[in-house]
């Protein structure tokens, strides 16, 4: 995949327990719907999970979560061949079973903590990873978050599980300082702020602020009414060195991103 311009991943939840209501999806027939949209829209890449990685969310079986995947994937790939299909999963059993049925990545939220064996499935399955920092697990993460220095320990921590995975042979890394997970408001606006620092790495850099509760909380709002407040920090993710959206609502980051590029256009006439 070509990052020279940033690229837009569309959030597919296969739970009831994601903090966003439109984002969660039911049956085969509303996924179907919702990635035909997504794709009109501008989409580059289609993120489907199974589980909800909210604050305080709990771990589902991982029969179930996989059965979920297994099932999606089978009816997306059959309709759509050539769509790049990223499986938001920290399990390596179901890691295996996605890549079995066509997924094309695989995006942990747990940067390898979750599942000991996750990083040696992925170096065997060769599949593009996605690294995102986290402090704690989805149960306990937001219960006292704490950091020195948050920038400098996010991307140091980065920098030693990048230098791992390699090791071990991974060379397709995307990495993810983690929004939200782990993080208090001010974490995540300094994370943002300095977002530029983790070029460093010289890797793809995700950025995973969509309707999150560092934008709505603020201004004592919800994640139904944060889009705006998104469309605005996604900008600054942008001017900062992003090089994908992890985005709700497609249309929008898309605009996001054109105007962008036209901003920087304009710094080289």
């Amino acid at each position: 995949m070509d990052f020279s311009e940033p690229k837009i991943m569309a959030i597919v939840n296969l739970t009831s327990d994601s903090f966003y209501t439109n984002s969660r999806f039911g049956d085969s027939k509303h996924v179907v719907q919702y990635i035909e949209n997504a794709l009109e829209q501008g989409a580059d890449i289609i993120d489907i999970g199974a589980m909800s990685s909210r604050p305080g969310a709990k771990e589902i079986p991982l029969q179930e979560e996989k059965i979920k995947i297994v099932n999606i994937l089978s009816e997306v790939r059959n309709i759509y061949k050539d769509i790049i299909i990223s499986v938001d999963t920290y399990r390596s059993e179901v890691a295996i079973a996605a890549a079995d049925m066509g997924a094309d990545m695989i995006n942990d939220i747990s940067g390898g903590t979750l599942d000991a064996s996750l990083w040696d499935t992925m170096a065997e399955l060769k599949l593009p990873y996605i690294l995102m920092h986290m402090q704690g697990s989805p149960v306990d993460m937001q219960l006292n978050p704490h950091y020195n220095d948050v920038v400098y320990e996010v991307l140091s921590g980065l920098i030693q599980n990048v230098r791992i995975l390699r090791n071990k042979g991974l060379s397709q890394i995307i990495v993810d300082p983690g929004f939200g997970f782990g993080k208090t408001i001010d974490h995540n606006y300094k994370l943002l702020d300095k977002l530029n620092v983790f070029d460093i790495l010289d890797l793809p850099i995700m950025a995973g602020i969509s309707r999150k509760s560092m934008i709505y909380k603020p201004i004592n709002s919800n994640p139904d009414n944060a889009l705006n407040g998104t469309s605005a920090l996604h900008m600054i993710a942008l001017e900062r060195g992003a090089s994908i959206l992890r985005v709700h609502d497609v249309k929008e980051a898309r605009e996001c991103i054109d105007l962008h590029t036209l901003l920087k256009r304009s710094r080289t006439k």
